[in-house]
């Protein structure tokens, strides 16, 4: 059975839509549908052309704005992918950075802001800091493979950071190299809606359904470092934590 036959023909004549459109929702039917499986590589360009009698041009404008979903991924020098979702562990306290490499993905920031402040009194509550104490805030969008997963809004307590310059592809990485990394963190999950601001930011709908998680992160004295809100795709990421009996 050809890659066509399994994802089914496109129609050319009675279908109004244009063919970028029904070559994406054949593709997207087919991974939600499970006739491609997480990880499958797709055919080549040039040869999803000749299979279904369509442009390469119209084959590529479909693929990118499944990129852009998050459904599919590219791998330099390998191809495209069905984008297989990600497993949070709630149990071990690790980077967004490590996560990806440990699964095989490659991880990259696109900054928003960074900036020095003084600690509103929300902050001042959470992290434990008299008012007026410094702290630095980090906005970035987070990504695997090329595709959008996360924004995070951090808030970091000043004593750990010599300047937000230092930090680079990994908070926790810069906060390791000054000794202040935590070493537990209370995290709360809950479901939200995304508002215009994350879902323009993620490239989803606005309403579309995400994963917000709070933490609060502790070093080694008790001292309260770091706060951070993570809104998660919901159609990329699974939170799953292992649970023991108590007797």
């Amino acid at each position: 059975m050809t890659f066509a036959e399994r994802i089914g023909r496109l129609d050319a004549t009675g279908d109004h839509a244009p063919l970028y459109r029904q070559l994406q929702r054949a593709l997207r039917e087919a991974i939600q549908k499970k006739v491609l499986a997480p990880d499958d590589a797709l055919p080549a360009e040039r040869d999803m052309a000749d299979e279904f009698n369509i442009s390469r041009i119209t084959v590529r404008k479909a693929l990118d704005g499944l990129v852009s979903e998050g459904l599919l991924t590219r791998r330099q020098g390998a191809g495209t992918f069905v984008a297989a979702r990600v497993e949070k562990s709630f149990s071990k306290l690790s980077s967004f950075t490590e996560d990806m490499i440990s699964r095989g993905r490659v991880p990259r920031s696109e900054w928003i802001s960074r900036s020095e402040g003084q600690v509103t009194p929300e902050e001042s509550l959470t992290l434990g800091l008299s008012p007026g104490t410094p702290v630095y805030r980090f906005a970035r969008i987070r990504y695997a493979d090329g595709a959008p997963m996360a924004v995070e809004y951090t808030t970091i307590a000043a004593f750990a950071l010599p300047s937000t310059e230092v930090v680079g592809t990994s908070l926790y990485e810069a906060l390791e190299t000054t000794g202040h990394r935590p070493v537990r963190a209370l995290q709360r999950l809950r479901a939200v809606l995304f508002q215009a601001e994350q879902a323009d930011l993620l490239g989803v709908p606005v309403k579309d359904a995400g994963l917000l998680i709070e933490r609060r992160g502790f070093l080694k004295d008790g001292r309260a470092v770091e706060v951070t809100q993570s809104y998660y795709r919901g159609d990329a990421y699974d939170f799953v934590a292992e649970l023991n009996s108590l007797s």
